[in-house]
């Protein structure tokens, strides 16, 4: 099963790359412009045939996908009778239409998804967590062992918890999170603790005393009791209005998460190697796909694996959404951000008089800032191949 998620991540991948090109390549169309080639894929040409003025084709290494857009920059030659129909030539609106129009997709792509798994299954809620394992002891450093000079007995054992247990409440007040029970327990370091459980169907009060110990870098004790707690989610379902409200919810912690990983967790980037690589953080193509073969293995029901799988791919569409219109060549958003300047210079220069053509954006001084960019990214795409086949992230089950 685990082979059927990677390849089933892989062939979602490649379909999210074939739409995201056709979005390049139908408005393009639209507006008169010659696209020559859209293909599948780089390298050799495995197959090809040609319709029109267009050659359709799929290449040997599936890692990508492009269209070949007469006159994308005026460096480009081009073939007597195409002049008008060049990239370079056409009003800034309709550039910006057509390089926008990949991203469009991936972000259409997402809504699509999140709105049919919220309408067909329903919108995941965390709920009462639940023990995933105990520890026999605990210590200052969450990751040292019992031989630690630290290291005492751990208070689930002696409280008598076991792995399974469903928390449902602390001293009486519910939890409805993972987060809330790690953060009660937290709050009261050498302080008994009434944990309501539910053990085989029954509910039960267990007595605990988290032990007080200093995290690493914190100057600060908090409680701990010993254990690793894992998220439980329920399925909600609603009718259309509530659908809509769920999905918009759900695209916008999605949204929160993209925009979080690029503004807070580029420091972890340095970690991924480590013991405390982030889960939340960054993670490559093997990685997701190495976490939809988890999915796939899990012993969870069916839908949950569709549902957790939809949203896998969705938020990926998301992330390469808004990553490709960031502000840098060669991306979407970093030819977007030339059409713009150059719009921009040129209205300057009129207002002053000027009556000549537009002056197009030299791309040769652009080049070596491209290069740097483009050997930025491929150094960062190795650097996370590396964690994710030697560190990879793992999911609970």
């Amino acid at each position: 099963m685990t082979v059927v998620g990677i390849l089933a991540f892989v062939v979602a991948l490649l379909v999210s790359v074939m739409l995201h090109e056709a979005g390049h390549f139908f408005t393009a169309r639209r507006y008169g412009m010659k696209a020559t080639q859209f293909f599948v894929g780089f390298g050799p040409t495995l197959w090809s045939r040609r319709e029109g003025e267009t050659e359709y084709g799929i290449k040997a290494i599936p890692a990508g996908g492009f269209v070949k857009i007469v006159g994308m920059t005026p460096l480009e030659e081009i073939e007597p009778g195409d002049e008008d129909r060049a990239f370079y030539k056409q009003p800034a609106r309709r550039k910006t239409v057509v390089l926008a129009a990949g991203s469009t997709v991936h972000f259409i792509i997402c809504i699509v998804l999140v709105l049919l798994t919220t309408a067909f299954y329903g919108t995941p809620k965390e709920t009462a967590p639940i023990l995933a394992a105990i520890s026999n002891c605990v210590a200052n450093d969450p990751l040292a062992s019992c031989g630690a000079p630290d290291a005492r007995l751990a208070p689930a054992v002696t409280a008598g918890l076991k792995a399974s247990d469903e928390v449902l409440a602390v001293d009486g007040r519910t939890v409805s999170s993972s987060a809330a029970l790690i953060d009660a327990v937290k709050a009261k370091p050498g302080q008994a603790v009434t944990l309501t459980i539910r053990r085989a169907g029954r509910e039960q009060a267990v007595r605990v005393v988290p032990a007080a110990v200093t995290r690493p870098g914190a100057t600060q004790a908090v409680g701990a009791i010993g254990v690793s707690v894992q998220q439980h989610f329920v399925t909600e379902r609603s009718g259309p209005v509530g659908t809509v409200q769920n999905t918009a919810s759900t695209i916008g912690m999605l949204v929160t998460g993209t925009i979080d990983t690029f503004s807070k967790k580029l420091g972890t980037i340095t970690e991924v190697y480590g013991p405390n690589r982030d889960p939340a953080g960054f993670v490559g193509v093997v990685g997701v796909s190495r976490v939809s073969g988890e999915i796939a293995a899990a012993k969870m029901p069916p839908g949950d694996k569709i549902a957790s799988f939809v949203l896998i791919v969705a938020g990926l569409n998301l992330f390469v959404g808004i990553f490709n219109l960031l502000p840098l060549l060669p991306l979407d958003g970093g030819h977007i951000a030339v059409v713009w300047f150059e719009k921009a210079r040129d209205r300057i220069r009129r207002a002053r008089g000027y009556v000549g053509e537009i002056q197009r954006v030299d791309y040769n001084k652009l080049m070596p800032v491209t290069m740097a960019v483009v050997v930025l990214f491929a150094g960062f795409t190795v650097w996370l191949l590396g964690a994710d086949i030697v560190n990879p992230i793992r999911i609970s089950q």
